[in-house]
């Protein structure tokens, strides 16, 4: 009797810190976005993360060869799916990726570039929870592929020229806004619409 009551008021103490320590982080925090992980959270997340890779996973190596076609491919795939977080040359500085929490990381460093093959291809197929990073496994051998392409060209970040970057640039998908205001352009050069009124002109009375 006495070591289950050892035992209760052990898990009943445990509960109740965690629960005063949860209470305090949400507090200090906020939990906003824009804030900067700690140095604490940044250690703790990275080291649940690598616990969460399965070993098998984690000790995968890359089955498709790195040819300029592959990662001609990788280029393009990251350009329509990755970019618009990590910014078309790998350092996240990007709109989206910086209003995340963690914000979108520098792929150009250690911190990415130290991940094994294998770990890079099982984040990118199942994503991570509670962040930005979706997982984008398709279930199909082709999806598998276009994933492997993604690891090389991940690898490829360090060394990415300004052509790459603008190619890349060029092959991210574009705002509806933008799209909108090019077909009125069009429209406006064709004749078919007139110019808009400035902001300042008078109303047209009849």
């Amino acid at each position: 009797m006495r070591r289950l009551r050892l035992a209760l008021f052990v898990a009943v103490t445990t509960l109740v810190t965690l629960a005063l320590a949860v209470g305090t982080y949400v507090r200090s925090t906020g939990l906003v976005a824009r804030a900067d992980p700690g140095r604490t959270e940044v250690r703790l997340a990275r080291t649940v993360r690598s616990l969460a890779i399965p070993g098998d996973a984690r000790d995968r190596t890359n089955p498709v060869a790195g040819t300029p076609a592959i990662l001609a491919a990788g280029r393009a795939h990251y350009a329509d799916h990755c970019a618009v977080c990590h910014g078309a040359d790998g350092r996240g500085k990007t709109e989206m990726g910086q209003g995340l929490w963690p914000k979108t990381p520098d792929m150009r460093l250690d911190d990415t570039q130290g991940l094994s093959d294998g770990e890079l291809f099982w984040i990118i197929e199942n994503g991570i929870r509670f962040t930005g990073m979706p997982g984008w496994s398709t279930g199909t051998a082709e999806g598998e592929d276009a994933t492997w392409h993604l690891v090389h060209f991940i690898r490829s970040l360090p060394r990415l020229g300004e052509a790459e970057i603008e190619e890349i640039g060029a092959l991210m998908p574009r705002a509806p806004a933008e799209i909108r205001r090019e077909i009125e352009a069009e429209r406006f050069l064709a004749g078919e619409n007139p110019p808009p009124a400035p902001a300042d002109a008078p109303a047209h009375v009849h």
